[in-house]
C-alpha cells in the first residue's frame, strides 16, 4: 500500500522553527511533484509550497515565501519543508502530497494530486 509519511511535527513557540519530513512508503516517487499543504482548525486545506523531481524550482504560496521553505533529497526519497519564524496563525495540520507531473497541471490546487499522507500536526504558541 502507497502512504507517504510526514514526521516532524509538534508545539513550538512564535518565532521557533520546525522542519518537516516526508518521505514514501511502499514504493518510490522517482518523477512525481511533492507538495505541501495544511488545514488550520475550521478552514480549508491550503497550499503551502510543491517542488519538481528536478528540484530546479519551487512553487511557492506568497505569503508564505521567506519563511517555509521547500526542498527534496531524491537519494532520500524525501521531501522536506523548513518552517521558520513560526507564527501562532500558522498552526496546522500539515500534509505532504504527491503528484505524477502532466501537461496543465495546476499544482497549488489539492485536488490535483494523486497520493496524500495522514498529516502531522504543527502548534505554534504565543
Amino acid at each position: 500500500q502507497v502512504q507517504l509519511v510526514e514526521s516532524g511535527g509538534g508545539l513550538v513557540q512564535t518565532g521557533g522553527s520546525l522542519r518537516l519530513s516526508c518521505a514514501p512508503s511502499g514504493r518510490s516517487f522517482s518523477g512525481y511533484v511533492m507538495g505541501w499543504f495544511r488545514q488550520p482548525p475550521g478552514k480549508e486545506r491550503e497550499f503551502v509550497a510543491a517542488i519538481p523531481w528536478t528540484g530546479g524550482y519551487t512553487y511557492d504560496s506568497d505569503s508564505l515565501k521567506g519563511r517555509f521553505t521547500i526542498s527534496r533529497d531524491n537519494a532520500k526519497n524525501t521531501v522536506y519543508l523548513q518552517m521558520n519564524n513560526l507564527k501562532p496563525e500558522d498552526t496546522a495540520v500539515y500534509y505532504c502530497a504527491a503528484r505524477f507531473p502532466r501537461y496543465g497541471d495546476n499544482y497549488y490546487y489539492a485536488g490535483q494530486y494523486d497520493y496524500w499522507g495522514q498529516g502531522t500536526q504543527v502548534t505554534v504558541s504565543s
